[in-house]
């Protein structure tokens, strides 16, 4: 593909293409048509020659070019595989958008300090596993770093001292950011407020600016409730102390977290299926 692009690079090139679509022509009259000189023109067309994007052949004293579809149709394929993908709905792209949407919305609305206070989101899920196992899950550092990041991210500082006063510290990096060669995505620093284990759980968490000053604070609370098939699990984030600058991280708490709850379901069904795996294996 790589051939392909740089015979199309030049616009000179494209016209010619363009010409040849219509039909097969002679060197001399590409040049006319292109409006270019006709040493240049064969230059341009051997180029495109040597990319396998028109052939020719020698009739009397002319050269005719002709179009060859075929590498166009699959650089065209290639193309449309690339934007299919960028495409996909509920991909990251998607994400993305939604998240710009809803920056550009929070932007407009952080006019003045405490302008997002009392603001408040809910989250729900049902998950596999009895409320003992969600907890670890919850407040143990080594299963929290397994799905405690969105999408795309990856945990490389964390701790969660899971008591009441218990200090929380929360850092993360792009994903596929392996030598740390990127800035650091997120840190986040906080404080655990109450601890019910396998019930409830409420703690304070505040992102930091990159200036190091909270951007918010973020009151969190958790409620774990046994049900027939799992837990259910049900969350409430309030602010208070919101800066101005806070909008971009406000705007990513809906999307991002549940982005995280997902991450965290996700990895409560693989481990139920490795249960299920070992018990059936011991029972034969």
């Amino acid at each position: 593909m790589d051939p392909l692009l740089a015979a199309l690079a030049d616009p000179v090139r494209r016209r010619l293409v363009s010409l040849l679509a219509e039909r097969p022509r002679p060197v001399g009259v590409l040049a006319q048509l292109a409006d270019a000189r006709q040493p240049q023109t064969t230059k341009h067309l051997q180029t495109l020659e040597r990319a396998g994007i028109v052939t020719s052949q020698r009739t009397g004293q002319r050269r005719i070019y002709a179009l060859r579809p075929g590498p166009l149709r699959e650089l065209a394929a290639a193309l449309s595989r690339l934007a299919d993908a960028a495409d996909q709905v509920g991909g990251p792209h998607t994400t993305y958008d939604r998240y710009g949407l809803s920056v550009h919305t929070e932007r407009l609305a952080a006019r003045e300090p405490g302008w997002a206070d009392d603001r408040s989101f809910t989250f729900h899920r049902s998950l596999p596993g009895r409320p003992e196992l969600v907890w670890r899950h919850l407040t143990e550092t080594a299963l929290l770093a397994r799905w405690w990041t969105p999408d795309e991210l990856r945990v490389c500082e964390l701790v969660f001292e899971a008591r009441p006063g218990g200090r929380i510290v929360q850092e993360y990096r792009d994903a596929e950011d392996t030598g740390d060669s990127d800035p650091v995505a997120g840190r986040a620093e906080g404080v655990v407020v109450d601890v019910s284990p396998d019930e409830r759980l409420a703690y304070r968490l505040s992102p930091l600016l990159p200036d190091g000053r909270p951007a918010f604070t973020a009151h969190i609370d958790m409620d774990l409730r046994p049900t027939g098939a799992g837990t259910d699990l049900d969350v409430r984030w309030r602010i208070t102390d919101s800066t101005v600058e806070s909008a971009d991280f406000v705007a990513g708490i809906e999307i991002g977290f549940g982005q995280s709850l997902d991450k965290l379901a996700g990895t409560l069904t693989n481990s139920a299926d490795r249960t299920a795996r070992t018990d059936t294996r011991s029972a034969t």
